[in-house]
């Protein structure tokens, strides 16, 4: 069966296009669904350009607005679902994630894993390009997440991933209702709650080069305080 690979966007000209033709040209099987938040940039008339290029392989999901990541991340599973991948990943667009390392998330998920998480703080993972602060901030949120959910994953909050369908199949997708960090976290957290195995392997997470990031103060706050409701919801 085919993969789907699922990047949600807002203005990222500057990067859609060298994205979409790097995983194009991956061996792996690997179909791309672009879930675009109505970008005034162009971004989604750059994907429509390029569709008749690779027919059949490059899908868009345009919305009405600014969603927020989680609930583009939710559309592209349920669009996935009733296409019949069996392995759906999430990654960002801006290359800080590297496409390249697909192939290492589907090879765990097919050695045994039903959620292979990309993963910046495990041993051989690590970190470019980060001011010390925003690294230290990032890791101790991890931190604070294993002390409040108990569950034994480095990086919660990564959003470099591969499921099994299987998994996006057993969770409650309406009790997910955030948008950022507190999504990735929510989405691990619910997996280990039903029993799936989840796989950390590691990467080089490298900041973005073009455009901005869509970092906020709303974004951590929503996965600091969270990680608490996520303890009593029905996932």
């Amino acid at each position: 069966m085919k993969n789907l690979v699922i990047i949600p966007t807002y203005n990222e000209i500057e990067n859609v296009e060298k994205m979409v033709r790097k995983v194009m040209s991956l061996d792996g099987n690997y179909d791309l669904l672009i879930v675009e938040d109505n970008s005034p940039d162009g971004t989604a008339d750059n994907v429509k350009e390029l569709q008749p290029e690779f027919e059949g392989r490059l899908h868009i999901e345009e919305r009405q607005g600014k969603l927020g990541l989680g609930t583009a991340y939710l559309h592209g599973f349920n669009w996935g679902l009733e296409r019949g991948y069996e392995y759906l990943f999430e990654m960002d667009c801006d290359f800080s994630h590297n496409p390249d390392d697909l192939s290492r998330l589907l090879e765990a998920c097919k050695n045994g894993a039903q959620l292979a998480v990309g993963s910046r703080y495990v041993k051989g993972g690590k970190v470019s390009n980060w001011p010390w602060s925003r690294l230290m901030l990032s890791y101790f949120a991890s931190w604070y997440v294993r002390m409040i959910l108990w569950i034994g994953i480095r990086d919660t909050t990564a959003g470099f991933k591969c499921y099994h369908r299987t998994v996006l199949e057993k969770i409650n997708f309406d009790a997910v209702t955030f948008k950022g960090y507190a999504f990735q976290i929510c989405m691990k957290y619910a997996a280990i709650k039903h029993g799936f195995k989840v796989v950390e392997v590691p990467i080089t997470f490298i900041d973005r080069e073009f455009g901005t990031s869509k970092m906020s103060t709303g974004i951590f706050k929503e996965a600091i305080f969270g990680v608490w409701k996520m303890r009593r919801l029905k996932l």
